[in-house]
């Protein structure tokens, strides 16, 4: 262990970080993702010092998997740009950069100041940007070069004690940013670790805070909690704590009204925790990623959250066409203020048709190229009013009603062939008309 060091005006030297080594921080250098390590190579390489950030220190240092790899640097977001090309600005008032490498998406940030309190948006040093940060279990800065983890604030001390600490003063963490409230609730149930007594009292205070965030941050951390491996727990958490009802009132609603609809849908997330959880056992023994596992659609992890609401609301018999537009409405209308992309939402209710044994075909509203969704974006909360879409073919279709259908395209297909055939068209081939010289290439100088 190191002790890195600043110095005052006068030369004074004061202690600032400890530094830990590979052998004390237990690190395992090949569970560090090659990208990352190849991004911070980069912004070296340019003079820039860069760090692993955040929770994918702390999975690390836990020995999980990471679920993303953020990155730190003293690079400014243009400057980062410029480095790769396979970059994107994004954000309005804190400005950040996505590097696209396939479907994995990097986010790179840039040291920010004190300036202004810990919501500035002005870049500093790492000495201030760490202090900006919501817990000291998330305020650990990785050198993969080096191997090495710089703690300013006694993240890794603590990650040993197994507690929560936060690092913004309790007065005024949580109203600079509600969503905190979410992230300790989280951090507390995934890793098992205590939250202080004050930071409790704190919570339950200050929940209603959390009424005045937006539906797409809302949504952002929704999928966040599902897609983890303590999806089960966090939810249980978050509902003791009286905040589940900001992030799914409806659900949270039911809980109280229902029981066994709580029980169910408890039950849903924890078979929904077997499955993220089989799948990164499997990445850790070795086992391939296929392109499909990294890009397929939120779909079946929605389906977690509408499952036991609509086994309760829809009936499974009768005209499936029907079924499924009542199912999709009432399902986005359960997920309020969640607004999760529409295309995903119907395979999620696809899917709980196909368990019931009604095969739901994609129609061609969702086969249709649609504006790719970003979390960091605004999401829209009117869409409610338009129709769902709707189904292709149901398993109730006839070879009757298809007989019309099939007739039309014999037409259109005789049509299209009759038009390609100059000599069943009646055209003649016509003279092929002159090229004119290039306009550039005959210009001629003008004499003054």
């Amino acid at each position: 262990m190191r002790i890195r060091y600043s110095t005052l005006k006068d030369g004074t030297p004061v202690k600032k970080a400890v530094v830990y080594t590979q052998d004390e921080h237990g690190i395992n250098f090949n569970d560090v993702d090659s990208e990352a390590v190849y991004i911070t190579d980069q912004l070296k390489a340019n003079g820039y010092d860069s760090y692993i950030v955040g929770g994918a220190v702390r999975d690390l240092i836990l020995k999980k998997k990471p679920k993303d790899f953020d990155i730190v640097s003293a690079a400014s977001p243009a400057r980062i740009k410029k480095i790769f090309r396979n970059a994107r600005i994004i954000g309005r008032r804190f400005r950040l950069v996505h590097v696209h490498f396939g479907p994995k998406i990097y986010e790179v940030s840039t040291f920010r100041s004190l300036k202004n309190g810990p919501t500035s948006n002005t870049f500093g040093t790492i000495e201030e940007d760490v202090y900006r940060r919501d817990f000291t279990l998330n305020a650990l800065f990785y050198d993969p070069q080096k191997q090495i983890v710089v703690d300013y604030v006694g993240g890794i001390k603590d990650i040993k004690e197994k507690k929560i600490r936060p690092i913004i003063p309790l007065d005024t963490i949580f109203t600079d940013d509600p969503v905190r409230m979410i992230r300790a609730v989280k951090y507390g149930a995934a890793t098992g670790f205590k939250l202080p007594l004050t930071l409790k009292w704190k919570l339950k205070k200050q929940s209603e805070l959390l009424a005045s965030i937006s539906p797409s941050r809302l949504t952002e951390e929704i999928l966040k909690i599902i897609n983890s491996s303590a999806a089960a727990d966090i939810v249980e958490a978050l509902e003791t704590f009286g905040l589940y009802r900001y992030l799914q009132p409806n659900a949270s609603r039911l809980f109280h009204e229902n029981a066994d609809f709580r029980e169910r849908y408890i039950k849903s997330f924890r078979e929904l925790n077997g499955i993220v959880v089989s799948g990164e056992n499997s990445l850790k023994k070795g086992g391939a990623e296929s392109v499909e596992s990294r890009t397929q659609p939120q779909g079946w992890v929605l389906a977690a959250l509408i499952r036991d609401f609509l086994e309760d609301r829809i009936e499974w018999t009768g005209d499936s066409a029907e079924n499924y537009r009542t199912a999709f409405m009432e399902a986005r209308k359960f997920v309020l203020p969640m607004n999760p992309p529409r295309v995903e939402m119907d395979h999620a209710v696809r899917l709980i048709f196909g368990e019931h044994g009604i095969t739901i075909k994609k129609s061609r509203f969702t086969e249709r190229l649609r504006r790719p969704f970003h979390l960091g974006e605004e999401a829209e909360t009117g869409g409610l009013e338009e129709d769902p879409p709707q189904p292709a073919l149901t398993v109730q279709t006839s070879k009757a009603q298809l007989a019309p259908l099939a007739e039309k395209k014999r037409k259109r297909s005789r049509r299209r062939k009759k038009s390609a055939d100059p000599q069943q068209a009646g055209v003649q081939d016509a003279a092929p008309k002159p090229l004119l010289p290039d306009a550039k290439e005959n210009r001629k100088p003008v004499e003054l």
